[in-house]
């Protein structure tokens, strides 16, 4: 057969994505679905960003552990399993797309808390110092599918314009 379907990579597993939601379902126990959900995709998007350029460094964990710790509800203990869980398999996490993360966000957030998550995105990615090129991609496609404008991920980057790679 000339057109046959491409197995998937197994070491591309959605398990990975799954376990994300079952540990913000565990440890956000007394919140609604719609909220956990939102608390999934943005730690999920915080991963996807952290690892656009391949690598998940310290200070980017550092980054995901500030803002999951300003979630009401989420114990260190739901931030400590994240991490955990990001550490381990980050790529497995991120690397296999966004789409129902970026449709939650879309349907169960107002604009303003979708532009925060936006901006804690962008924080994300300068978190190392350097705004690069793969990140400003990833940024831009992910504002996009928010339904926010290319304005308003202009002037939420223009806050760190002197991180910009292609600027050094």
């Amino acid at each position: 057969m000339i057109f046959r379907r491409k197995d998937p990579d197994q070491a591309l597993s959605p398990q990975a994505r799954d376990r994300l939601a079952e540990i913000v379902e565990q440890y956000l126990a007394d919140a609604d679905d719609a909220t956990r959900r939102i608390v999934t995709a943005v730690a999920g998007l915080l991963a996807k960003v952290a690892y656009a350029d391949g690598h998940y460094s310290v200070k980017e964990e550092a980054t995901i552990r500030r803002e999951l710790s300003r979630v009401h509800g989420l114990s260190q203990a739901g931030v400590d399993a994240i991490c955990g869980l990001l550490t381990d398999q980050i790529s497995h996490v991120a690397l296999l797309g966004d789409h129902d993360w970026t449709r939650d966000l879309r349907d169960l957030a107002e604009r303003e808390l979708r532009l925060e998550v936006l901006e804690v995105l962008v924080e994300m990615a300068v978190a190392d110092e350097v705004l690069k090129h793969e990140e400003q991609v990833q940024l831009r496609r992910i504002a996009k599918a928010l339904s926010l404008t290319q304005e308003e991920y202009n002037a939420i980057q223009a806050k760190h314009r002197d991180k910009l790679s292609t600027l050094r």
